[in-house]
């Protein structure tokens, strides 16, 4: 395809009627409805990127009580913070510089967490890394970075929300994955099987949790510093639509999604009309195609 149009991905992957490139109504995080009045917001990789421009926006227009927010960059923290109150005067914003691989380290900020309010109500796994390469050629530590950060940092990470948040209370988290986690390209085996790991974790995130809310979510193609080339014609949907759905997806609404894939351009409205048909027939789940089943052949 000589000159693909614009929205090539958003189609190939149309999973709902109706498809949005930014904020609407429902996933608005201004609408009384997505709330966050009285919790607690802990967001890993803000200071940059889809953490800064998508989710730190949208959350603190939800009026929380608070916004954690975790990351190695404490100058750019600082940064985000004054954003964060030019929107929001009244949202306390607590910085925790954290390297997320580091086990000692995420031990150390759920503990600042807990000591200063208790639990957290929300976690959004945001902070990732990519790296390219053929199989052939991408050396071992670059290949296994991917996995270090994207799988077992959100691993330690996601393992501390869940042991402060406990049985009883409920709790959302938002991950962001990628289309590349079940659709290969090329030079990107790390990047992919790495988020489609972190896809599957959500699945047992929900089957082990029931009071918890787990969302695996493609981003969409949202222009960054860390956009590849390639992707760049196609990079058209806004920040405010990922951040308005991951507001959206921390509220109650949202439960009959715990434990799937979405993507940020499917409207939300006709995910919640198709409920049933995704529940009960177990849609937007990783798995294998094909026909299975002994009676198959009885």
């Amino acid at each position: 395809m000589a000159d693909p149009p614009s929205d090539m991905f958003v189609k190939k992957a149309q999973f709902t009627k109706t498809v949005y490139r930014d904020v609407y109504p429902t996933v608005d995080p201004t609408n009384p409805a997505n709330s966050m009045a009285g919790k607690v917001i802990v967001i890993t990789g803000p200071s940059k990127g889809l953490g800064r421009l998508a989710f730190v926006k949208s959350f603190a227009k939800a009026v929380p009580k608070a916004m954690v927010l975790v990351s190695r960059n404490e100058a750019g923290l600082e940064e985000v913070k004054d954003e964060i109150h030019a929107i929001n005067k009244d949202v306390l914003v607590e910085i925790v510089t954290t390297d997320i691989k580091n086990a000692e380290s995420v031990a150390s900020f759920w503990e600042k967490v807990k000591e200063k309010f208790g639990h957290a109500d929300v976690l959004v796994n945001n902070a990732a890394v990519i790296s390219g390469g053929t199989i052939v050629e991408q050396p071992l530590d670059s290949w296994w970075n991917d996995f270090e950060t994207n799988v077992k940092g959100t691993f330690l990470v996601t393992q501390g929300f869940l042991k402060l948040l406990g049985k009883e209370k409920k709790g959302a988290i938002i991950s962001l994955t990628t289309f590349a986690a079940h659709m290969p390209f090329p030079g990107l085996s790390a990047y992919s099987i790495s988020k489609l790991a972190l896809t599957q974790l959500q699945a047992f995130i929900a089957v082990e949790n029931p009071n918890v809310t787990a969302v695996a979510v493609h981003p969409g193609l949202i222009l960054t510093n860390a956009t590849l080339n390639y992707f760049k014609p196609f990079a058209k949907d806004s920040p405010e639509l990922l951040g308005g759905l991951g507001v959206w997806l921390a509220t109650e609404n949202a439960t009959f999604l715990s434990g799937k894939y979405v993507e940020v351009n499917w409207s939300v409205d006709e995910l919640m009309e198709r409920k049933d048909e995704i529940v009960k027939e177990g849609k937007l789940s990783i798995g294998i195609k094909g026909e299975f089943g002994s009676e198959r052949f009885e």
